[in-house]
C-alpha cells in the first residue's frame, strides 16, 4: 500500500486533487481511498488530505500517519506545520516551489528523504492566468516522480471530472508540471 499526505490550505484544492488521484487508481483496477482532515477551518487555514493506493483491498480507515510521500501545495505551510512528521525514512517530499530541491532540504532540515520541487503556481498562472490549477500541477509532478498511475489515466479522470474546456487546461497544466519537476 502506498500512502500520501497532502498539505495545503483550505480552498487550494486538496480534496479535489486527492480524489482525482484515487479515482485514477480505481480506473486502473487498483484500490484507493482519498479523504481530507479538517475541522471548522476557514479559507486559508492549514488542512490535510490523504490518498492510499493499493493492489489489495485497503482495510485501514484512519489518517495517514507514516506516509510514503508528503506533498506540500503551499510553501508557507512548513513554517507553521511539521510537514515531515511521520514521513518514512527514504520517503519523498514534493513541494510547490521555485526553489531547488537541495535548497528546500536544507531549509526544512530534512535528511534521508528524497525531495522534488516544481513551480506549480507559476505553471498554473502561465496556462490559466490564475493559480487555480496548481493542485493539478502537483499531481503531474507526483506521477513523474512516483508513477502510481499513468498520465493517460489521469487525463481520463480530469476529462470525466471537469467540463471539456476546463479539463483541457488542467491537462495542459498537469503535463507541463510532469516535464518541469526537479528531483534532488
Amino acid at each position: 500500500m502506498y500512502e500520501i499526505r497532502w498539505h495545503g490550505r483550505a480552498g487550494q484544492g486538496i480534496i479535489t486533487v486527492s480524489r482525482l488521484l484515487g479515482y485514477a487508481a480505481l480506473l486502473e483496477g487498483k484500490y484507493a481511498q482519498a479523504f481530507p482532515q479538517f475541522g471548522p477551518e476557514r479559507i486559508g487555514a492549514p488542512i490535510l488530505g490523504f490518498t492510499r493506493i493499493s493492489d489489495e483491498p485497503i482495510e485501514v480507515h484512519s489518517a495517514v500517519y507514516n506516509p510514503d510521500v508528503v506533498i506540500v501545495l503551499d510553501d508557507t505551510v512548513p513554517k507553521i506545520v511539521n510537514v515531515t512528521e511521520g514521513l518514512k525514512q527514504g520517503g519523498k517530499m514534493l513541494l510547490n516551489s521555485a526553489k531547488k530541491p537541495e535548497d528546500l532540504k536544507e531549509e526544512l532540515k530534512i535528511k534521508d528523504v528524497r525531495c522534488s520541487s516544481v513551480d506549480a503556481t507559476r505553471i498554473s498562472l502561465d496556462i490559466l492566468g490564475s493559480g487555480r490549477a496548481f493542485n493539478t500541477a502537483m499531481l503531474g509532478a507526483l506521477i513523474k516522480t512516483e508513477p502510481l498511475v499513468s498520465v493517460e489515466t489521469l487525463c481520463k479522470a480530469l476529462n470525466e471530472r471537469f467540463r471539456k474546456d476546463i479539463a483541457a487546461k488542467n491537462i495542459e497544466v498537469l503535463l507541463k508540471a510532469y516535464k518541469e519537476v526537479v528531483e534532488a
